[in-house]
């Protein structure tokens, strides 16, 4: 049983270390407003969010208040949008209307981001699939809390390069839409290879369609906490390492426990899972860059820094399982560059590329997150980057991702600022050679030989 007593023995962690649970997400599923006439479809979704959503915020600054517990963000998730609106949308203008309801409701009950605007496209597209896609930039351009995710590719499916190719040509367009806001709708939108139905972090969050009505996913963050116990046992064993490492993440992960239950009590939703990444912010000492120093490199990105990672994420999830029955969503560590002071240190030192921040997410619990790179990056570049990055996820069956900002008008060491807790970035290098002619060949890379398990 979960008690206040375990919370308070949080209170330094929480005072001193940057605790924090970063979103309570409520998932709603909006397939019961599917329809076929538009307007009659926004209606419906506008009012079951706002229905199900109107006291989210409030009960999160009452749990808030109530155990001394900082609540970063509220969030909403819903069913995938290109599911909820294959029988109404024929055209991108349509897309682009269902995009500002979702914004408009987002806005009315106070939350801080809306994830859903999706579409799961990892074997093929539907005509659906394909308007909502398009509709993307002018929907990230039009929108302020809406986020968008598009699944490219599943260990059982393969990855759909026709998607990939498309997806290479939309993040460039949605700079473009956005460049007079530091290209800011690329910060909203990001590509998957084996999405989780259940993750309560931006910009990935939808409500997969094997999910409840209404579910309540809590992301727990607390790099600064891991951080400061590994400053006890410097130059201790591996074993050491590890053990302070789990210990940490079970205390970290009742906190959201904790949290998580009391949420779905008072709003009348189901509890979901935890998730228990720790997740950077641009804050001093909240860094996964600085914990990875703490292991024993110099700087992130320094050989070694792959078995590092690995080692925490593991010991992350070892800690976590053990505190909830009910782990899931991404549940590692993230290794975005621009909400992590560490990462941007390294990369400005020239100790961290692109090519060893692809290598290190082979290990952790996300992909490229957070790049920004030259604005002027062909289009089959960047598809080029993606597909890399769905090929690890593919075949090591896991996720992956790859959220990049092609800043208009920038070049290689200037810097972005997106602010909040997107923080800056510095504008990295890429690969000069071309992958043109491999991107533009047609169809779907089959899924790899081990995804046959029947």
């Amino acid at each position: 049983m979960i008690n206040i007593y375990e919370v308070a023995e949080t209170n330094k962690m929480i005072a001193q270390e940057n605790l924090d649970v970063r979103t309570i997400t409520m998932g709603i599923s909006l397939l019961d407003c599917i329809d076929s006439d538009p307007q009659k479809l926004y209606d419906k979704v506008y009012e079951k969010i706002t229905r199900c959503a109107k006291h989210l915020v409030q009960v999160g600054c009452d749990i808030e208040a109530e155990y001394g517990i900082p609540i970063v963000n509220k969030r909403i998730s819903i069913t995938p949008a290109a599911i909820v609106g294959a029988a109404a949308c024929k055209t991108i203008e349509d897309y682009v209307g269902f995009a500002k309801t979702l914004d408009k409701a987002a806005h009315d009950v106070g939350v801080n981001f809306l994830g859903g605007f999706s579409a799961i496209v990892s074997k093929g597209m539907t005509p659906s699939d394909e308007l909502l896609i398009r509709s993307i930039p002018r929907a990230m351009a039009e929108t302020e809390l809406v986020c968008s995710s598009v699944n490219l590719g599943s260990t059982k499916t393969g990855i759909d390069m026709d998607a990939v190719r498309l997806m290479g040509r939309v993040i460039h367009d949605t700079a473009v839409a956005t460049k007079d806001n530091s290209c800011m709708g690329c910060a909203k939108l990001v590509v998957f290879s084996n999405a989780p139905d259940d993750n309560p972090f931006m910009a990935g969050a939808f409500h997969g369609v094997s999910e409840g009505d209404v579910v309540i996913n809590v992301g727990v963050s607390g790099p600064g906490v891991v951080k400061h116990a590994l400053e006890s046992v410097k130059g201790q064993s591996f074993e050491v390492l590890c053990e302070t490492i789990k210990k940490t993440a079970f205390k970290v992960t009742r906190v959201g426990q904790l949290v998580a239950h009391v949420a779905a009590e008072r709003l009348g939703a189901e509890f979901g899972i935890i998730d228990l990444s720790l997740a950077p912010t641009p804050a001093i000492g909240d860094s996964v860059a600085d914990i990875l120093e703490l292991i024993g490199l110099e700087r992130a990105g320094a050989p070694g820094t792959t078995a590092a990672l690995a080692l925490l994420n593991d010991q992350v999830k070892k800690g976590g399982v053990m505190a909830s029955s009910y782990v899931g969503g991404l549940s590692g560590a993230f290794i975005p560059v621009s909400e992590d002071q560490g990462m941007i240190n390294a990369v400005n030192e020239g100790a961290l590329t692109i090519e060893k921040l692809e290598a290190m997410t082979c290990v952790c619990s996300v992909g490229l997150d957070m790049i920004a790179i030259p604005g002027d990056t062909p289009t089959s570049t960047i598809s080029g980057i993606i597909a890399d990055e769905m090929a690890l996820g593919c075949v090591n069956n896991k996720t992956t991702a790859v959220r990049v900002i092609p800043v208009i008008g920038k070049g290689v060491g200037e810097m972005v600022e997106f602010g909040g807790l997107l923080g800056y970035a510095p504008i990295m290098p890429v690969n000069k050679f071309s992958c043109e002619d491999f991107i533009n060949r047609k169809g779907r890379i089959p899924a790899p030989i081990h995804s046959f398990k029947n």
